[in-house]
């Protein structure tokens, strides 16, 4: 019996029920994957097989990012860097995500996932730099990392591009897509996750979903209860996971990692809260309650998995003031570093993005370089860093 004989694959069974036939919106929001409760409690039977070591390396990276939010936020304050997103209150999300990675995969930031940048092998420095407006910070290749795209949902076609060129290439690695709630909603994104369920790409959509798209709720963005449920209209799978539950985040991006290397794209939503502004340009007290914040800070990540490694008695093994401490020691490292790199020229801004500049942007270097030097007072309007 040919296809044909029962109709194309898109027609469906014919049914009498209109009930039958109406794809429905769920009447409530679909359940998230838990492992660690909000006080440290735990089953033991669903703990992932992860070592003691691996444990503390888990908290080790979380609180790296504690300490660098606290004092890039510091930094910022004092002029001494550009305008920084804080990842507090996201780090399990950010942490248990990367660690579930392998080490040929990629990595698609969009600016707020420092540690996974530095668990890719990012140096802190260049995490500063970023943030300075520097180019050279952006050249992660080397890391398997690519520069963060500020502009929302750009990096999915790119990225999803990019996995597809690895799946052509018979390559066993994925390529991990970080983007928030508010991306799902533009059309570069609908448009990149749609072409990658086509041609099957090896990418992981990875959404710590905070709630908020900048100052909008995710109520007010979307009429979807959630972001997984959307990879039902492009034909792929979406898990819902606990974001401030860094073992559940870490075991759901490690299953789903093995489906997307199979060549089936898939969304995980980790659900979270941003603790801080979006970013130190932001007061989000315009568009959110006191209350609300307080609710979430009673829950958030790092506090409850120092819960469950005292409950599972691995803390004891753990010095938390010395972890501290040894990152800030990284950060005074970093940022002593990054204060001592050199000032670059304005031709930056034409490297590193093409092997071959194209004429356009030779056009507009040329012209550029003939203003400057008719023009030498120009620079002193040129502000190379920190930037705002």
């Amino acid at each position: 019996m040919s296809q044909l004989d029962e109709g194309p694959a898109y027609l469906g069974a014919a049914s009498e029920s209109l009930a039958e036939c109406t794809i429905s919106e769920p009447e409530r929001t679909p359940p998230r994957y838990q492992i660690v409760d909000a006080d440290g409690s735990y089953d033991e039977s669903q703990v992932p097989a992860i070592g003691d070591e691996e444990l503390i390396d888990l908290y080790r990276w979380m609180v790296l990012q504690q300490v660098v939010d606290d004092r890039m936020v510091k930094l910022q304050r004092r002029g001494e860097m550009g305008t920084y997103a804080s990842v507090r209150g996201q780090e399990a999300s950010v942490v248990g995500c990367a660690f579930a990675l392998e080490d040929d995969d990629w990595l698609f930031p969009y600016g707020r996932e420092g540690a996974a940048e530095l668990i890719q092998g990012m140096p802190l420095r260049d995490l500063l730099l970023y943030w300075r407006g520097v180019e050279d910070a952006n050249k992660q290749a080397a890391n398997n990392t690519f520069p963060p795209a500020i502009a929302i949902g750009t990096h999915i076609p790119v990225g999803v591009g990019f996995a597809w060129g690895m799946r052509l290439d018979d390559d066993d690695a994925i390529a991990a897509l970080y983007h928030g709630d508010g991306h799902p909603s533009t059309g570069e994104y609908q448009a990149g996750v749609n072409f990658g369920s086509v041609v099957d790409a090896p990418a992981l959509l990875f959404c710590p979903n905070n709630g908020y798209s900048i100052s909008a709720s995710f109520e007010q963005q979307t009429r979807a209860k959630s972001v997984a449920q959307k990879g039902i209209a492009w034909g792929i799978d979406g898990i819902r996971v606990d974001g401030n539950d860094v073992l559940a985040v870490y075991d759901a991006v490690k299953t789903a990692r093995e489906h997307v290397a199979d060549g089936n794209p898939t969304i995980v939503e980790a659900v979270t809260y941003r603790l801080d502004a979006h970013t130190t340009n932001d007061d989000p007290s315009r568009y959110r309650d006191q209350a609300e914040v307080d609710w979430w800070e009673d829950r958030e990540p790092v506090g409850r998995f120092e819960s469950f490694l005292q409950q599972r008695g691995v803390w004891d093994d753990i010095d938390p003031a010395a972890i501290r401490e040894e990152a800030n020691e990284q950060f005074d490292e970093a940022k002593a570093a990054a204060d001592a790199f050199e000032k670059r020229d304005v031709s930056e801004m034409f490297e590193y993005l093409y092997d071959d500049l194209p004429p356009e942007l030779e056009r507009q270097l040329k012209d550029f370089e003939s203003f400057l030097e008719a023009r030498p007072d120009a620079y002193d309007y040129i502000e190379h860093r920190p930037k705002g």
